[in-house]
């Protein structure tokens, strides 16, 4: 079950939120929410929830063990920890590493078929967040196993995120109210995230898929093909990533939880460390607060420094995927986040006018072959790709179907690029203040006009978005986030 169908949308939020609402308490509503997830997270597999409850069992025991004795908290938290990143190896792991040793030694003959969870590596980085902060003290131990599930499983994020810390929710668990502010939010951040899958993520696939899905015509791919494909899949792993997280940030709004920002506008960045402070915020932050950090940081020399940095993205493109094209990706942005940190001290002074434009620019392109990387599992697929960018395959610049691919995506393509800027909210927050100062001035008419079409927009938005966002799913049975696969 996704997000992005149908039946989710119409029946299975429909019926979750209507019960959820007939409840008399926040116990029952939570009991309500606790059946739901696990029934969501089950629609992909019912012997996979075991692995769920199972490892937030093991988490929920060495949460109360590490604050029950003291003396040997270091002991349980390694336990608990081994445990975690034992069981994600074995299901994310297993086969790459099995793989490598087949190529180099021969053995084994057969390598075993392991089926990877869905969300694991969300709900994992959950719970060890959970656990980790307890053994500092941050948080109290959860004393009812069921709460701590409920944390684990909501079905809002624990397929795809963004990772939520229990520190953050924690309160809201047992001891939150639902506003009619924070219900309207919930409902027009839903049918944005909505809209970003069906129309726009969903439109950017087609585009990748007509361009630089058949391995065996890739080399024959005009440039301005390739170079179009690379900026569509950019295009839509932001989309679709983002839309992801704006669905499960409504979701929440609409039940009374405030999940924090997953994406900060990252394709705006002027450096590829500001990229990484926007993008996917919940998993860089993790990585700093639970392995840069207790590595040392940037406090110690230099040659340590270094080695933290890498240590943070092997890790990153490791989380991403059980591929050498991951781990290489990692490094990818390793090598520039040192150039830009040691190198030219980016950050240290901020960048305006030209300047600034110029390095988002750079970011762009940098991002951009970054997803390319990130795009070809087969590395041999990638040098095609990137030899034909150039025209190094023998290739043409241009030809009638990249020509006809443009002009049908004409007006798709920059509102696409539209969506992925803070143009919108801006101006959103420009009608607001305007709306400020009616209330303090003497109004003007057109101002009365502009504030009065932009509320009417504002209302009627949801339902539109969800109309059209219905036009595209009809028909389009199975349209699963870009994110479900780590």
């Amino acid at each position: 079950m996704v997000f992005s169908s149908l039946f989710f949308v119409f029946g299975f939020l429909v019926v979750c939120y209507a019960l959820y609402a007939a409840m008399p308490g926040i116990r029952s509503r939570n009991v309500v929410l606790l059946l739901f997830s696990l029934i969501f997270y089950a629609w992909g597999g019912p012997s996979l929830l075991l692995l769920l409850v199972g490892m937030t069992l093991v988490c929920y025991l060495g949460g109360r063990l590490i604050h029950a004795y003291s003396s040997r908290r270091r002991l349980w938290l390694i336990l608990t920890l081994v445990v975690c990143l034992g069981l994600l190896a074995v299901f994310k792991y297993t086969g790459f590493f099995l793989s490598n040793v087949q190529a180099l030694l021969g053995v084994p003959e057969v390598i075993p078929a392991i089926t990877l969870p869905i969300g694991i590596s969300f709900y994992t980085f959950q719970l060890i967040s959970y656990v980790i902060d307890v053994y500092r003290g941050e948080v109290e131990p959860q004393k009812k196993f069921w709460l701590l599930l409920l944390y684990a499983s909501l079905f809002h994020q624990c397929i795809a995120g963004p990772i939520i810390r229990y520190r953050d929710v924690n309160e809201e668990l047992e001891h939150r109210r639902v506003t009619r502010e924070d219900t309207a939010r919930g409902i027009t951040r839903f049918a944005c995230g909505l809209a970003k899958k069906a129309v726009l993520a969903n439109g950017c696939a087609a585009v990748v898929s007509a361009m630089v899905e058949k391995p065996e015509e890739l080399a024959a791919v005009p440039a301005a093909g390739i170079l179009l494909a690379a900026v569509c899949y950019m295009l839509e792993i932001y989309l679709d990533f983002s839309a992801y997280s704006d669905m499960a940030i409504g979701m929440g709004l609409m039940v009374g939880f405030h999940y924090r920002e997953n994406f900060l506008y990252p394709y705006a960045a002027d450096s590829v460390t500001d990229f990484w402070r926007r993008w996917h915020v919940s998993l860089s932050s993790f990585f700093r607060d639970y392995v840069y950090i207790p590595l040392g940081g940037n406090r110690v020399g230099k040659l340590r420094h270094i080695f933290n940095l890498f240590a943070v993205w092997f890790l990153t493109g490791l989380w991403h995927g059980a591929s050498w094209n991951f781990v290489l990706w990692g490094l990818y942005y390793f090598v520039f986040l040192i150039i830009e940190k040691l190198v030219f001290r980016v950050g240290k002074t901020p960048s305006r006018g030209i300047l600034r434009v110029l390095r988002t620019v750079y970011t762009l392109v940098v991002v951009l072959f970054g997803w390319m990387l990130f795009y070809y599992t087969d590395l041999s697929r990638l040098w095609v790709a990137v030899k034909g960018l150039f025209t190094l395959n023998g290739n043409a610049w241009m030809s009638l179907s990249v020509e006809s691919e443009l002009l049908s995506h004409a007006i798709f393509l920059p509102v696409a690029m539209l969506a992925c800027t803070p143009i919108l909210p801006a101006m959103g927050r420009a009608f607001e203040g305007l709306r400020g100062k009616l209330s303090v001035e003497k109004p003007r008419p057109m101002a009365k006009i502009a504030v009065a079409v932009y509320d009417a927009v504002t209302a009627l938005a949801p339902v539109g978005l969800v109309f059209l966002s219905l036009l595209c799913l009809v028909g389009d049975s199975y349209n699963p986030f870009l994110y479900f696969q780590f």
